[in-house]
């Protein structure tokens, strides 16, 4: 049986390259590739792969709350990370998102191969790069990502992370197809929620807590 795989990074070297690796190997199929967070969970609802390979550090809708939509739209579909960061709240993130698999970009590609085939399997893959991380995590007891973050609303995040990328209200509301006055009123509880005077500050918690990998 062929496995349908979905690719989801902003840069299209990468995703032309991994499409050549990936179906060089007999039983994988690469059948759509996005370019940002949103786009994915379009193309995952619409083409139900068997396996999503998600960039965490995705735009318009970062990959943490990309594959918490897609995991709950497409329930048999099974994500896997691909990420330049090893950092505990992207890899705690991504796997309380649901993600049944996380790995590094600089990994070998056999090692891609095999994460695949290992969620494919039903199972959990996690590169030994960032099983350490875990651990550790765990062992320190530390959240992954600001606790504050837990009292935003998945749209106050879209909403956050399309600020901390220096998008306008007027673009937001036209990204989110909701009027200007309704993107004001989430910027408003987005800044009391996390006492926050400035975008600038909304930026800085943004970066923090994973939304987004655009350096502070």
């Amino acid at each position: 049986m062929t496995a349908r795989i979905l690719l989801a990074d902003d840069h299209k070297i990468l995703r032309e390259g991994l499409r050549v690796l990936l179906e060089s190997q007999n039983g994988l199929q690469i059948v759509g590739e996005a370019d940002n967070g949103r786009i994915a969970v379009r193309l995952a609802v619409e083409l139900k792969p068997d396996v999503v390979i998600m960039d965490v550090g995705m735009p318009e809708l970062n990959g943490i709350d990309a594959t918490r939509q897609i995991v709950r739209e497409c329930p048999q579909t099974r994500v896997i990370a691909l990420s330049m960061h090893s950092d505990g709240q992207f890899v705690s993130g991504m796997l309380r998102a649901g993600a049944s698999g996380y790995l590094l970009k600089d990994s070998a590609f056999e090692e891609l191969h095999d994460a695949v085939q290992t969620v494919l399997d039903g199972k959990v893959y996690l590169s030994p790069s960032v099983t350490g991380t875990i651990v550790d995590g765990f062992v320190r007891a530390q959240p992954a990502q600001p606790c504050d973050v837990v009292a935003l609303t998945p749209r106050e995040r879209e909403v956050l992370q399309l600020l901390a990328e220096g998008k306008t209200t007027k673009q937001i509301a036209q990204r989110l197809r909701i009027s200007v006055k309704t993107i004001e009123t989430y910027r408003r509880q987005i800044m009391e929620k996390l006492n926050a005077q400035s975008v600038a500050e909304l930026t800085k918690f943004a970066i923090r807590a994973g939304l987004t990998s655009l350096e502070a």
